[in-house]
């Protein structure tokens, strides 16, 4: 196994093993729906800025096509409810309805957050290849009510890359639990967006903490880079 860690990302060299093995890496797209990143979705029905989450897009576009093109697993997240909301939380549920955008209410894109329609969908710029597996969520976490950790375990996997919508919420979300389960996480902040840029940078000011305590972060562009650069050396 050759030694080969990422030295720009933050506050740590990933992975901390300091064995980058492509094979044993996946990367986790969370939530790229149009009900988050579009006008007339439910993040702007809340009355959302839906401006910074869109800003990662193109960022996250570029990084996915460097994963496919070196053969990375790649996973994507919908946060989602069945049709007939069985699985939705009356909490969750009074919440949405609060913030004037029901869960399960129509939309200019269909039911908000129903899987199936047109606006839980994910955006064109990121769709998932037919091989690619996609995971429909009905909490924040990518691991709660779900078969990730299965899938993760099936395949061997120790590293996650961690791209997405919002940072604060399903993002992090996904970064604590898969820290818990011993996962150690990467997170692209260029390529994840919230509300706004201070909920946004929240996440990475409590990354910085205690050496690490959820995971590291690093610029897109700068690990794409490494990454086609170290090609040859990485197992």
């Amino acid at each position: 196994m050759i030694r080969l860690q990422f030295n720009l990302s933050v506050p740590y060299a990933w992975p901390l093993s300091g064995e980058l093995n492509l094979e044993k890496t996946a990367l986790i797209v969370i939530d790229m729906q149009r009900d988050f990143l579009e006008d007339g979705g439910y993040f702007a029905s809340m009355g959302e800025d839906i401006s910074d989450v869109q800003k990662a897009i193109q960022p996250a576009k570029a990084f996915l096509e460097t994963a496919r093109h070196l053969g990375i697993l790649v996973i994507h997240t919908r946060e989602s409810h069945r049709e007939n909301l069985s699985d939705l939380n009356a909490n969750k549920f009074i919440k949405s309805q609060n913030q004037g955008a029901s869960i399960g209410s129509e939309g200019p894109m269909g039911r908000l957050l129903i899987r199936g329609e047109y606006g839980c969908d994910i955006i064109d710029d990121l769709k998932p290849l037919e091989e690619e597996t996609v995971i429909d969520k009905p909490g924040n976490s990518a691991f709660y009510a779900t078969d990730m950790e299965t899938i993760l375990r099936a395949q061997n996997i120790e590293n996650l890359i961690l791209l997405g919508v919002t940072t604060d919420v399903c993002v992090s979300s996904t970064m604590r639990d898969a820290n818990d389960r011993g996962f150690d996480c990467l997170i692209l902040e260029d390529c994840c967006g919230a509300a706004n840029r201070e909920l946004h940078r929240s996440v990475f000011n409590s990354m910085e903490r205690e050496g690490g305590i959820f995971g590291s972060y690093a610029n897109s562009a700068d690990f794409s880079h490494f990454l086609l650069e170290a090609r040859r050396e990485i197992v």
